[in-house]
């Protein structure tokens, strides 16, 4: 079953050791880097405690005891080990940020390259911009901002440790006050996802909406436009603004308390070791060096104990994108080679469709037993109204989706059964609206031989009918044509594509509505390249004009799913009530 983006972080939540277990493999290659990185946040941390801890003998001896025997040592300290404590800090950060981006990259590379095994249904069931926010987005969350939130939550943790060292260091009794009140201060950190899922969530689904909503807006700016959609994609872009804004607020209802309750709580403790301190100075069980230095530590563990919850933030945030990632990478393609797979055959017999059955969605038939027989080196047509399928049938020969039953063959072998690379590598396709990438006249040829000639391409160039116009630019093949081929025609981006697939050499090629967006003119120039293409191969067609089939081998009318007639062009216009006389009757008359 193909599986829908919709359906966010639906995974039961992991422990800490599952997502340790997940991030673990991108890890691996920095690990030694990594725990250097995350080692120099231990006394980073540590060295938080020198200031309190050098208190105590500065008031002994300075302010209590009136003595200057050793003051000026206790500042240069101080000042020593905070420049030695901003030289690891940098330290740290630089290797953080390195491995940070190193881990990330590696993620989006794994990322990528399961995008690019997925199956069409998966594109066809999720929107641009949910596939981008979890094939990309959440990628840079669990990593870097998983990496920089373990280092500051290692070092706000040692410098928590260290300055309650302080604490006990001064006085146990008033130690056991603080650390029982920065419990309680901690506690409610055990709430905190299960509180902020379901916002994470919808605002993952959300933000996947915005940046769909960016590429509608870029590639339908001329339908914008034309229809005077401005106000329309502007409210539904506010729209979606709002529903984040509210998200927003709500994860603020649901996390900001977590500081001033610490503060409350840390403020509670203060105040109790405050009273009970001046109790034990008065009757001479500490010194007032103690008591300063004790509380120093105590307010300056009040800090790291307060960013500590909004680094456990994040950190969860980067462990629900650890999950995300995970139920990501854990996708198996559906449409993938068996254990054991033949190599395409040369084709001497031709193709054959047995009893096949599809649909899209469950319960939802597109086609019903088609069977049909193409011989090697012959063209079939595939007319009739739209949505009959037609389009179906040809997607289903290079498996860009999998039959329900039935079976297609290729000289008696099942394509099932050849694997999907050897079986592409045979097929060359031309569709309607064909996707140029940006680049070159020539990178867009290569795609389909990337060792290919420069005879090759100039073959291939004259018989798309491309020379001509090739000829006329000044950069000849090495001509940029912008991003999808915007800077080109209708009938140059058509005739680029049949140049792709002509170079391919493929021994199939399927031409689905190759003309049918296309002027006269530019009709007529791209049919002749189509017919060159055509030659010596099997040829699926798929037309609406008829005047583009009638040579045709073979006409195959199709109609909700089934095949209802099939003959020759002068054969099939003989039969009264025929399918296809009617569909040429409604053209022609």
């Amino acid at each position: 079953m193909t599986v829908n983006l919709q359906a966010v972080a639906s995974a039961p939540q992991m422990s800490f050791s599952a997502h340790y277990k997940k991030i673990l493999p991108y890890v691996k290659p920095y690990y030694w880097r990594a725990l250097f990185a995350v080692a120099l946040s231990i006394p980073i941390g540590a060295l938080d405690a020198v200031i309190a801890w050098a208190l105590k003998p500065y008031m002994d001896i300075v302010l209590v005891d009136k003595s200057a025997q050793s003051p000026a040592i206790i500042p240069l300290v101080i000042v020593l080990f905070t420049v030695f404590q901003g030289g690891l800090t940098y330290l740290s950060t630089y290797m953080n940020s390195w491995v940070g981006m190193k881990i990330t990259q590696d993620v989006k590379r794994a990322l990528y390259q399961k995008l690019l095994v997925l199956e069409s249904a998966f594109f066809d069931k999720n929107d641009s911009g949910l596939i981008i926010q979890r094939f990309s987005t959440d990628a840079d969350t669990a990593c870097t901002g998983l990496l920089d939130n373990v280092r500051l939550f290692t070092s706000r943790i040692f410098s928590s440790i260290s300055l309650i060292a302080v604490l006990i260091y001064n006085s146990w009794q008033l130690a056991i006050i603080a650390i029982v009140v920065l419990g309680g201060a901690l506690l409610p950190l055990a709430y905190v996802r299960r509180m902020i899922k379901t916002v994470v969530q919808e605002q993952v689904k959300e933000n996947g909406i915005v940046l769909t909503k960016y590429n509608e807006t870029y590639s339908g700016n001329k339908t914008i436009a034309s229809y005077n959609l401005q106000k329309k994609m502007y409210d539904q872009y506010d729209g979606i603004l709002r529903r984040l804004f509210r998200l927003g607020i709500k994860m603020v209802q649901k996390t900001a308390w977590l500081t001033p309750m610490m503060h409350i709580i840390v403020s509670i403790g203060v105040g109790a070791v405050i009273g009970f301190g001046s109790y034990l100075i008065v009757n001479g069980t500490i010194t007032s060096g103690n008591f300063v230095s004790f509380i120093t530590a105590l307010i300056m563990l009040y800090n790291p104990i307060k960013n500590i919850g909004k680094s456990y933030n994040a950190v969860q945030l980067s462990f629900m994108a650890i999950e995300r990632i995970s139920e990501i990478l854990e996708l198996e393609p559906q449409i993938k080679d068996k254990e054991k797979v033949e190599k395409f055959p040369k084709i001497k017999q031709g193709i054959s469709f047995e009893d096949v059955c599809f649909e899209y969605d469950e319960n939802i038939p597109v086609l019903n037993h088609i069977n049909l027989d193409i011989k090697a080196g012959t063209t079939v047509a595939l007319v009739g109204n739209s949505g009959g399928g037609k389009s179906t049938i040809v997607n289903l020969l290079p498996r860009f989706y999998d039959i329900k039953s039935g079976a297609i063959k290729i000289d008696g072998i099942n394509i099932k059964d050849l694997s999907i690379e050897s079986l592409r590598n045979n097929i060359a396709v031309v569709f309607q609206d064909n996707f140029l990438f940006g680049g070159t006249i020539r990178d867009n040829i290569l795609l389909g031989k990337p060792d290919a000639t420069e005879k090759e391409i100039n073959k291939a160039i004259k018989m798309a009918c491309l020379d001509e116009f090739v000829a006329e630019q000044e950069k000849g093949l090495d001509t940029d044509i912008g991003e999808r081929g915007s800077l080109l025609s209708g009938g140059q981006r058509q005739r680029l594509s049949i140049a792709r697939a002509f170079i391919k050499n493929a021994p199939i090629v399927i031409l689905d509505e190759a003309t049918s967006a296309l002027d006269n003119k530019s009709e007529a120039v791209v049919q002749k390249a189509i017919e060159n293409l055509m030659k010596d191969r099997t040829v699926f067609v798929i037309a609406h004009r008829l005047s583009t089939v009638q040579n045709a081998d073979k006409i195959v009318v199709i109609n909700e799913g089934k095949i209802v007639e099939s003959g020759a062009h002068e054969e099939l216009l003989q039969k009264e009530n025929g399918a296809y006389k009617a569909l040429y009757n409604a053209q022609f008359k």
